[in-house]
Order: C-alpha cells, then sequence, then structure tokens
C-alpha cells in the first residue's frame, strides 16, 4: 500500500481546493451569463462530477471495506445537499436551489473547510472529500453568479422547515440504527466547531439556533443589495 502523508489542516493542497472551490466558479461566471449553452454545459460537467464521484466512492469504499450502516446510507446534510445541487443543476428551479445554496454554504463548506479524512493529496479520500465537497460549494456558486439565481425573504422559513425536516428524519435514523449521521447523536471525533458547544443533547437547540442565524447571514448580501437597490430608485 503507498504510504501517503497525514492531511495537514489549511496546508498547500487542502488551501488549492480551497481556492479553486472558488476561483472557477468565478472565472466561469461572466461566460455563462452571456451564452446560455455554455451555462447549461457547465451545469451538466458539475452534476456529472459530483453524483460521478459519489459513485465511485461507493465502489471504493466497498473495495477496502469502509462501508458500514454508519456511512453507506444519503443521510448526512452534505448528501441531501448533493441532491438538491445535481438537482438544480439538471433542471434549475427555485425550491432546489435554495436548498442547495443554503446547506451548501452553512453546511458542506463547514466541511470542507475542516474536513474529516486520514491522509493528504493524492489519497483517495482526499480526492473524493474535495471533488465531492468542493464541487457542491461551486456549482452553487455558479448556479447563483452564472446562472443569475438567488435566494429570497420566503426562502428563509422554507429552509428552516427542511432542515428540521433533515434533523427529524437523520434523528429517527440514528436512533433505530444507532448511527450518528447529522452528529445527532455524538459530536464528531475530529475537531470542529462542536468542540465550542456544550456537551450532548444540549448542544443540539444551539445548532438549530446557529442554522437559523447562518440562514439570515447568507441571506444577508441580497438584502444589502436589494436595499441598495431601492435607495438609488
Amino acid at each position: 500500500m503507498p504510504h501517503y502523508q497525514p492531511f495537514v489542516l489549511f496546508g498547500r493542497s487542502h488551501e488549492i481546493v480551497l481556492a479553486l472551490t472558488v476561483i472557477v466558479p468565478l472565472l466561469l461566471a461572466p461566460v455563462a451569463r452571456v451564452s446560455r449553452p455554455f451555462a447549461r454545459f457547465v451545469c451538466r460537467v458539475f452534476a456529472l462530477a459530483i453524483s460521478g464521484i459519489w459513485v465511485v466512492w461507493y465502489g471504493v469504499a466497498y473495495r477496502n471495506g469502509w462501508l458500514d450502516v454508519g456511512n453507506a446510507l444519503p443521510m448526512d446534510l452534505c448528501s441531501w445537499a448533493a441532491v438538491a445541487t445535481v438537482a438544480t443543476l439538471v433542471r434549475p428551479n427555485q425550491k432546489t436551489y435554495e436548498l442547495a445554496y443554503f446547506w451548501a454554504l452553512a453546511g458542506t463548506l463547514q466541511g470542507l473547510l475542516r474536513p474529516g479524512i486520514p491522509y493528504d493529496f493524492p489519497e483517495f479520500r482526499f480526492i473524493d472529500f474535495s471533488i465531492f465537497h468542493g464541487g457542491i460549494i461551486a456549482a452553487v456558486l455558479f448556479l447563483t453568479w452564472g446562472m443569475k439565481m438567488r435566494p429570497y425573504p420566503a426562502s428563509i422559513p422554507r429552509i428552516v422547515a427542511w432542515s428540521l425536516f433533515y434533523m427529524a428524519v437523520a434523528g429517527a435514523v440514528d436512533w433505530g440504527l444507532g448511527v450518528n449521521y447529522g452528529f445527532l447523536r455524538s459530536k464528531p471525533i475530529y475537531p470542529s466547531v462542536y468542540d465550542l458547544m456544550p456537551a450532548w443533547p444540549y448542544y443540539l437547540p444551539v445548532v438549530v439556533v446557529l442554522g437559523a442565524l447562518s440562514a439570515l447571514i447568507y441571506y444577508a448580501p441580497f438584502f444589502l443589495a436589494d436595499q441598495l437597490r431601492r435607495w438609488r430608485k
């Protein structure tokens, strides 16, 4: 088995992934705004990359014996964000877009900033994690900047309701199978923002409050832009 270096948080490989996650959609967006065929092509590429690496992960994980009931089900929030993102890329619409937007920036981004992976590039789990999580965020940014999609005030109660629904479903699966999807039964074993929260179960209400606050924060740029537009008129 090849020898890989341990993953280094904010090391060179990690910083490159973070940079590409923003730079790629930033470069593609201006062209997409003036060429709808190009925009549709980019959407298909993003959808294929996200869904393709997901399928590949299952194959590699099965072959290496990494699969178990705690990671084989698509019950983590990033999986739900991936489904919403791919659905929007394939058929752009407001309701799946706003789920993808808020879940990607409030949830998937946290995972990308502090990956729970053992080894650095070029180990498979580093590549898989980077393409999957970075692809979700980059795709959402492209939909926002290139496809001119955006959340609206009505998006806030909808995303809160859907997030509570996710917690209910994931909590039921956790309780029934004795697993920890959504970190609803215990904190992550690797360093994360959960370390700043109280012990279980008291951190659960904190997560709900922080989730609602993050939705307001990620909506704030559009709110401010709307207010500025009204002021100019």
